[in-house]
């Protein structure tokens, strides 16, 4: 690995991967794409495995194959928004590939300190940081292995995971 890795770089070389996610939509669109399309009644066939969003479920696949523990947490608003509808009616391919994935309602994390960005943590060095614009649209990404962000995300996550529900208890 270079002297700051890649995203890439870090899903190869790393043992845990944790993903927070914080915000009630990512860049929506209405017209055309994966969420107008459930929008219209589309729904992923747990039997087609080969129309899952792809590369992103075979790079998971791959790692928690080789011993990476990859968890996923939302914090979301309730009632959710259409678009949290559409992640949640999803995120059986996550689940399938191998993340373990939990959800949290935001008023049962008012008293956890969060980051103000969503984050990727790897092996608890490691911060993905993810920037976004208010309705959405990635503004792109800053990596990091400052201590001081890896110490807040990893108690982030921590504290979050600890409260959230797994995927197949939450119920919408």
């Amino acid at each position: 690995m270079s002297s700051k890795p890649t995203f890439d770089e870090l899903m190869a070389g790393c043992s845990t991967a944790y993903h927070l996610e914080m915000r009630d939509s990512y860049a929506v669109d209405y017209e055309a794409g994966p969420f107008a399309d459930w929008r219209a009644g589309y729904r992923h066939d747990p039997a087609n495995r080969a129309a899952w969003w792809r590369p992103w479920l075979d790079l998971v696949s791959d790692a928690v194959g080789r011993g990476v523990v990859i968890r996923r947490a939302r914090i979301v608003s309730e009632p959710v928004s259409d678009y949290t509808r559409f992640l949640y009616d999803g995120t059986f391919t996550n689940v399938a590939a191998g993340e373990q994935v939990r959800w949290l309602a935001r008023r049962r994390a008012s008293d956890i300190a969060l980051p103000g960005n969503d984050f990727w943590l790897f092996d608890g060095e490691w911060v993905h940081w993810n920037h976004f614009t208010g309705d959405g649209a990635s503004l792109g990404e800053e990596i990091t292995n400052d201590p001081v962000s890896a110490k807040l995300s990893t108690e982030a996550f921590d504290s979050v995971w600890a409260r959230a529900i797994p995927h197949s208890e939450y119920k919408i």
